[in-house]
């Protein structure tokens, strides 16, 4: 009998992974024109990069029911888990966390814990796997939640885009909407940070954008045992390809992990989308 995890689409953990270590994922919906559907069941990155070929498309996103989370913490409590810690995307980016928190005061809030990761992709996605680690260990339901906002606090996130217009589109640019005047000209480096999307520097082409995200990360990482994570969305051979200059840069980090994002998170920051996401070591 061990607390359950559960989290959200978003995390966008690697294929298997998410099974592999226990982990409940309730997913957020997409809707591309007429067709609504979960994001990694109905909906994946194919099907989000061809809606955005359109210019036309009409693409939104949505989060999950309260009922649906609700109804998935009812059947781990009923299948034997002494409780429940939920995992979820940064709460100033979806109301994701919000219908998760409605969710566990209706079941039972002394068993159903709900963290704000204040990220997205892996940088939920580490905070999710260092629960269920947590989790499996046989740890109380406080330790699992503290060991997954440790991990949150830890992490940092940053991403490259060919294009601001779809986080405009989305409400999801902060104050990166600064840059639009000049976005042709540029390819914006972003981070995530307290919990929102932020400008962090512009350079002027693709591959400079990918050698800046290698010097940030080499500087998050430190000198220990980082983990690594890398995101794309339909440009799966520069992913590799900085996945091998990771490698190069950070000997001492754990092999870096690599996941495509899905159609939510693609249909905000659009096709073209790269990202790192690092989690360095704990300080003794």
């Amino acid at each position: 009998m061990t607390v359950a995890v559960v989290t959200d689409s978003t995390a966008y953990l690697p294929t298997g992974m998410a099974h592999a270590h226990g982990v409940h994922v309730v997913p957020l919906k997409v809707t591309l024109g007429q067709r609504e559907g979960r994001d990694g069941v109905d909906m994946g990155p194919a099907e989000v990069t061809e809606a955005l070929s359109d210019p036309d498309a009409t693409i939104g996103t949505s989060r999950p029911a309260p009922a649906e989370f609700a109804a998935k913490y009812r059947e781990l409590l009923a299948g034997g888990a002494t409780g429940v810690v939920s995992v979820h995307l940064s709460r100033r980016l979806s109301g994701t966390w919000e219908a998760a928190r409605f969710a566990a005061d209706e079941v039972d809030p002394s068993l159903v814990r709900v963290v704000d990761s204040r990220s997205t992709g892996m940088g939920l996605g580490f905070a999710v796997l260092a629960a269920a680690d947590a989790a499996l260990d046989g740890s109380a339901g406080d330790v699992v939640e503290a060991a997954a906002a440790e991990v949150a606090a830890r992490t940092r996130v940053f991403f490259c885009v060919d294009s601001l217009e779809h986080l405009r589109r989305g409400g999801r640019i902060g104050a990166a909407a600064a840059w639009l005047g000049s976005a042709l000209a540029v390819k914006p480096v972003l981070h995530v940070t307290d919990g929102l999307i932020e400008p962090l520097e512009k350079v002027r082409t693709l591959a400079r954008a990918t050698t800046r995200m290698v010097e940030l990360a080499e500087r998050a990482a430190g000198q220990g045992a980082a983990q690594l994570a890398v995101h794309h969305l339909g440009a799966p051979e520069r992913a590799k390809e900085l996945v091998h200059r990771l490698a190069d840069r950070l000997p001492a980090a754990r092999p870096c992990l690599l996941s495509e994002v899905g159609a939510v998170l693609g249909a905000h920051a659009g096709p073209g989308l790269l990202g790192v996401v690092v989690v360095p070591p704990a300080v003794p």
